[in-house]
């Protein structure tokens, strides 16, 4: 037993070590920031939106630029989305295919885009179905004949995916600044 070799490890840092004892004291003498926590008060966070106070006027300018927007007639009916006409197919059997869909609104006009939403969690349809047409006459027909229609023995709803809201009274009466109130009679004293 005598006779075993015993090797020496040596613990003691090499120049070629990730962390030499000149950067360590470099590291040391920086100050770390502090994160002080959001219940005392004390420090205030900086990150994200939010957090930078803004005048009314500042926020009037920002407000004030120029935002992209669709072009649109200002009436009521239907609006076209950016590529085409969709329309909106409501009460669709959860067992249609896109087949069925397919066979049923393609005869009004070529269809574009078809999008069928499946329920994750069972896998049917969730009962809504948006068909996309290139042409408004398009779409128009297949909502003037398959609205109240049968589609795999349910009645199906077509109508427009996207309309204009109503028109704008221009000289609507102003409210109260309180909101909508009732139209009861005053008291009497």
């Amino acid at each position: 037993m005598a006779d075993l070799e015993v090797e020496a490890v040596n613990f003691e840092p090499e120049e070629d070590d990730l962390m030499d004892e000149d950067n360590a004291a470099d590291i040391d003498s920086a100050p770390m920031p502090r994160l002080k926590s959001a219940i005392t008060g004390s420090a205030m966070r900086t990150k994200g939106r939010g957090f930078r106070t803004e005048t009314d006027e500042e926020r009037t300018i920002r407000m004030s630029g120029r935002f992209d927007s669709l072009d649109s007639d200002g009436g009521p009916g239907p609006e076209r989305s950016i590529e085409g006409w969709i329309i909106l197919v409501t009460g669709v059997h959860e067992e249609a295919q896109e087949d069925d869909l397919h066979n049923a609104f393609g005869g009004f006009g070529q269809i574009k885009n078809l999008h069928l939403n499946l329920d994750r969690r069972t896998g049917f349809v969730k009962g809504y179905a948006l068909i996309e047409y290139e042409t408004f006459e398009d779409a128009q027909k297949a909502i003037a004949e398959m609205d109240g229609g049968e589609l795999l023995t349910q009645t199906i709803a077509v109508d427009w995916a996207f309309s204009k809201g109503p028109y704008k009274r221009r000289n609507a009466r102003r409210r109260s600044p309180r909101g909508r109130r009732s139209r009861s009679p005053r008291r009497r004293f």
